[in-house]
């Protein structure tokens, strides 16, 4: 480990090379209000971009300038041909590609189709595609456990190992992962969910570490309750689960599976679009200061607590040893 212990995050990451890579800032109106940030020259690659965070992102981060990639599953498909409309009418600068992240064969070649239309650069990875089921752990079977995990873990791991070699080559870049708030609390029931997503927490927090002498970094994103198609998707999921489960099984856990495969989904009322705004903020904000976590939701973010004292404790245990200088760079 080098010696420059008293580095901060912004210096480490100019030293690596990233002072000219280095987004536009957030700008201001005369008045003094914040206007929407300027992608201009951005390039940006979405996992999950049919619906949801991933589509509404993929068209605002367009309108402010930047080059969109937005992936999705099973092409061709309704989804992909009217994001492809949209973008011709309004001339936006969107290519959708195929990319099932529990692939490695799509991960490789969708991520490859879009450095080669980009002149071997890519800026930023959203990680967004993301499933969920209902149930108890006991009633999760292997299939449920292992579909989960290589959509929510296992698929982030594969998309960050696809883009990481340019980042580096280049000597910056950005890397989201959409977490969740029951990426740090959870709410009996619900299966597998938070498990991924505490691992895609540990992973994303561990690769931030790792990467920020390299001028990447690496950002958590933790949406509340959102009104979106995850959550449809998951009754359908649930269904599809709870059909092949022994009804004794389903019988040990009464007020859990009961409502499994049923309902609407749920989400609440808020505006999905809180999430793109906040990713395309941060994207703007400059480089070495962009946060490790960013709690989204306009009432309920009960994991700033957690992530507050996550941070003082990692700095406790590492901040003067010789991760030091990695540790800090990220969190301070």
């Amino acid at each position: 480990m080098t010696k420059p212990i008293n580095l901060d995050r912004r210096q480490l990451m100019l030293g690596a090379g990233l002072a000219a890579t280095a987004f536009a800032a957030r700008g201001a109106t005369a008045q003094g209000e914040a206007t929407e940030p300027d992608l201009t020259g951005v390039s940006i690659l979405i996992t999950g971009s049919s619906s949801g965070f991933g589509r509404l992102g993929a068209e605002h981060y367009a309108r402010l300038g930047a080059k969109v990639f937005a992936t999705m599953r099973n092409l061709p498909r309704p989804e992909a041909d009217e994001l492809t409309t949209l973008a011709t009418e309004e001339n936006l600068d969107i290519t959708v590609l195929e990319i099932d992240v529990t692939s490695d064969e799509q991960v490789a070649s969708g991520v490859a189709a879009a450095l080669a239309a980009n002149d071997g650069k890519l800026d930023v990875l959203i990680n967004n595609a993301g499933i969920a089921y209902a149930g108890p752990i006991e009633v999760q079977d292997m299939a449920a456990t292992q579909l989960i995990f290589d959509t929510n873990v296992y698929g982030p791991h594969r998309m960050a190992r696809a883009v990481l070699p340019a980042m580096r080559a280049a000597g910056a870049g950005q890397i989201f992962n959409v977490s969740s708030q029951l990426g740090r609390l959870v709410i009996p029931g619900f299966g597998q969910y938070s498990p991924s997503k505490f691992a895609l927490e540990a992973m994303s927090e561990q690769m931030a570490y790792e990467t920020v002498a390299q001028g990447i970094e690496v950002t958590i994103i933790q949406p509340g309750g959102y009104p979106t198609e995850i959550w449809e998707n998951q009754v359908a999921l649930s269904k599809d689960l709870k059909a092949r489960l022994p009804e004794e099984l389903l019988a040990a856990y009464p007020t859990m599976t009961a409502g499994m495969g049923s309902g609407d989904g749920g989400g609440g009322t808020t505006d999905p679009m809180d999430i793109p705004r906040a990713i395309a903020e941060i994207i703007a904000m400059p480089a070495g200061t962009r946060p490790l976590r960013r709690a989204v939701h306009p009432v309920a973010r009960p994991q700033e607590p957690i992530n507050e004292v996550s941070a003082q404790q990692q700095l406790a245990m590492l901040g003067n040893s010789g991760y030091g200088p990695m540790i800090k760079a990220v969190l301070e």
